[in-house]
């Protein structure tokens, strides 16, 4: 799992520890993602499968894509598709996407880069391995996640992000047993380089064996961790948690976690996506690729589709 790694991480800024009079958030539920399909027919994890909206709020949908080894000729992405009214974060861990839109961004998403995409008022947009790949096959690994607007931001311009994997925020814990990467948000006085209209944070973390990683996280936020691989536990309770697991925790004023000081070969350490933004609580009505607050609207947003008013496919598309 290469996304970004360094050699020393007793060389980068170290976390500031809680402290004692810190409250530790306590574990609301731990789920197990269900296996499904997405596109053209990758494998996903529905990492929030199950789970109250009301609990994930401003977060939508989120699927861990992979990790699967292709042979050749059997990488998949998906078609042109249409969104509207939120946004999506495409976090490539191991392999390579190929993304285009009709506001011309795009390009290659790889190892530990993230492509940040404002759907807001209506975009088309494709996702799928370049050539290169399918020819070839190879390691696909990575998260698909929809961030919420909120009403007043809806019908915001659309807009592409870039997040090159050398602009991450990469970090230390107190005791130097985890790297840390910050994607979006803030972590202790440091900040990713995402820009998102609704206040959120998203890190990714390496906790390598018998380490524990403690985190500050905001009060206003919500806060989700999401196994990635690995074993360990979660919350003040030390509940134990593996590879494909949500944990909701609830109030407080930092998160732990932390690694088993045994795990598996193919998995040599704790790899844990942390994530948590600011509540909106609005009506939320969501139907395939919209995300909007009414029914009304949704309806709105497949007219406009229809009629050609999210963009148009740009003449040297990818795809068929």
């Amino acid at each position: 799992m290469p996304a970004v790694t360094v050699e020393d991480v007793l060389s980068l800024p170290r976390i500031t520890g809680l402290t004692p009079e810190a409250e530790l958030r306590p574990i609301r539920s731990i789920t197990t993602a269900p296996r499904g399909f997405e596109g053209e027919g990758f494998p996903v994890h529905r990492a929030f499968a199950g789970v109250d909206q009301r609990l994930l709020d401003p977060f939508v949908h989120m699927d861990q894509m992979g990790e699967v080894e292709y042979g050749p000729g059997e990488p998949k992405g998906t078609a042109w598709h249409p969104h509207r009214g939120f946004e999506t974060v495409t976090y490539m861990i191991d392999g390579t996407f190929q993304h285009q839109d009709s506001t011309g961004g795009g390009g290659l998403i790889t190892n530990g880069a993230t492509q940040w995409m404002t759907a807001g008022n209506g975009i088309l947009h494709i996702e799928r391995p370049p050539e290169s790949l399918v020819a070839s096959g190879g390691l696909f690994h990575g998260i698909q996640l929809w961030v919420n607007l909120p009403a007043a931001d809806k019908l915001v311009p659309a807009r592409y992000q870039d997040i090159d994997a050398g602009r991450v925020t990469l970090l230390t814990s107190a005791d130097g047993g985890a790297l840390v990467r910050v994607i979006a948000g803030t972590v202790g006085d440091h900040d990713g380089p995402g820009i998102t209209h609704t206040p959120i944070s998203l890190v990714h973390a390496t906790v390598q064996p018998g380490a524990e990683l403690q985190l500050p996280w905001r009060q206003d936020f919500n806060a989700l961790a999401y196994v990635l691989s690995g074993r360990g536990t979660a919350g003040v309770e030390r509940r134990p948690i593996t590879s494909g697991q949500l944990a909701v925790f609830g109030r407080g004023d930092g998160i732990v976690l932390g690694a088993s000081p045994s795990q598996e070969s193919r998995s040599p350490a704790l790899e844990v996506l942390i994530l948590g933004g600011r509540p909106i609580g609005e009506p939320v009505a969501w139907y395939g690729p919209f995300v909007m607050n009414t029914e009304t609207e949704l309806a709105q947003a497949f007219e406009d589709f229809r009629a050609g008013r999210m963009g148009t496919i740009p003449a040297d598309h990818i795809g068929d």
